[in-house]
């Protein structure tokens, strides 16, 4: 298995704020009816969390890495730790509730 991109390595280690990663795939309608709701608490949780999305046909490495099967997937890490993993489209609300469990 090749090693993560060290650009991702850092953000989700050394980040001061946790970070919310959404794997994605471009032909996903899942993912599509998700990303506005990503978009919605990037904007509302700013200075709270970070926001990232990966794409997992383009970082395949990033993918196998965290054992992505399904997408979308949604994690959340600090310090390097995962901290929350969920997959499958959410609504607004539950997906907000899970972001607060965890903040």
């Amino acid at each position: 298995m090749s090693e993560l991109p060290s650009k991702f390595e850092d953000l989700i280690s050394t980040n001061k704020l946790p970070v919310l990663v959404d794997f994605y795939a471009d032909w996903c309608q899942p993912c599509k009816m998700l990303s506005p709701i990503i978009s919605r608490l990037a904007k509302e949780y700013k200075g709270r969390i970070t926001t990232v999305k990966i794409n997992t046909e383009k970082k395949p490495e990033i993918s196998a890495k965290y054992s992505i099967q399904s997408i979308p997937t949604i994690m959340m890490f600090h310090n390097g730790k995962q901290l929350m993993r969920l997959q499958g489209a959410y609504p607004y609300q539950s997906l907000k509730a899970e972001i607060e469990k965890v903040l």
